[in-house]
């Protein structure tokens, strides 16, 4: 049987305010989602040893594109950018453009993938009863020990982890993921968003195509602005250099124990560094680092 390496992640100065461990996709660490994917194409992880295929710890993996790669006689399957995401070890072919795998290297890349991941899944599933006041036009997962109170609404696809408290009188929509022991509660909208484990959004709040890390507080009436007047590209900080992330509407993005203070405002596409708060009525116009 052919077998693959996991390479361990590199270094990712874009992804900051996360870290390696907020690689999750749909409440799933990326490595456990890559090592699935491989495994679907009967491929057997080497435990140690040389391997067959090399994979990139970063590597955004669709399965048909990968399969394709591994009956063709290319070396690499690598991005448009030219980033290999797998590798053939040994060979000296060509190189196969992905076009649609990529390489989880910047903040945002989590929203698409979260996207791509959710769309494709077809198994979800409920751990526990919903009540008859859920109103869902779409596909929903949720955890055990989860609470869904009455007047929720849910359009889209939507992952909800265990030990959750949702709504009353919530509106979740999009590609949105929710992870263990979260609270979303009266008059939030949750669009298009990660919510890490212990974040709670409790009241009158907004959160639009954002990332909020673990045990994240969003004070009542904080509000995550996702559009340009102009509607163009968001544009975001990295290293000093303002980096397009050609995504239309891109939120904040929050590192973990953030607090914010009651009617709190983001501006689109700023980052929150892990442990910083504001202040009630603060206005975030630029990114806040420590």
């Amino acid at each position: 049987m052919e077998t693959f390496l996991l390479l361990p992640p590199g270094p990712t100065p874009a992804m900051a305010p996360l870290t390696h461990a907020h690689l999750r996709v749909g409440n799933q660490a990326l490595a456990d989602l890559q090592r699935a994917t491989l495994a679907s194409l009967d491929l057997q992880e080497a435990a140690p040893g040389p391997a067959t295929y090399v994979v990139d710890g970063l590597a955004w993996l669709e399965a048909e594109e990968v399969r394709a790669f591994l009956r063709s006689g290319d070396a690499t399957l690598t991005t448009p950018e030219g980033g290999v995401l797998v590798r053939r070890v040994g060979s000296a072919g060509p190189a196969r453009v992905a076009l649609q795998g990529f390489r989880l290297e910047r903040s945002w890349d989590l929203l698409k993938a979260n996207e791509s991941y959710l769309r494709q899944r077809t198994d979800y599933a409920r751990a526990v009863a919903v009540p008859p006041t859920l109103y869902l036009d779409g596909r929903l997962q949720v955890g055990k020990g989860t609470k869904i109170l009455p007047g929720v609404v849910i359009e889209g696809d939507v992952i909800i982890g265990e030990d959750c408290k949702i709504g009353p009188n919530c509106y979740l929509r999009g590609a949105t993921t929710i992870g263990d022991r979260c609270h979303v509660g009266q008059a939030v909208e949750i669009k298009n968003s990660i919510l890490m484990d212990g974040t709670n959004v409790g009241h009158l709040s907004y959160v639009g195509d954002s990332i909020l890390g673990r045990k994240v507080n969003f004070g009542a009436g904080t509000l995550t602005s996702n559009l340009r007047h102009d509607g163009r590209n968001h544009r975001t900080l990295v290293d000093g250099a303002l980096v397009d992330t050609g995504r239309r509407k891109f939120g904040a993005v929050v590192g973990d124990d953030v607090h914010t203070g009651i009617h709190t405002a983001i501006y689109p596409g700023r980052k929150l560094a892990a442990g910083t708060t504001t202040r009630p009525g603060d206005i975030v116009r630029d990114d806040l680092l420590s």
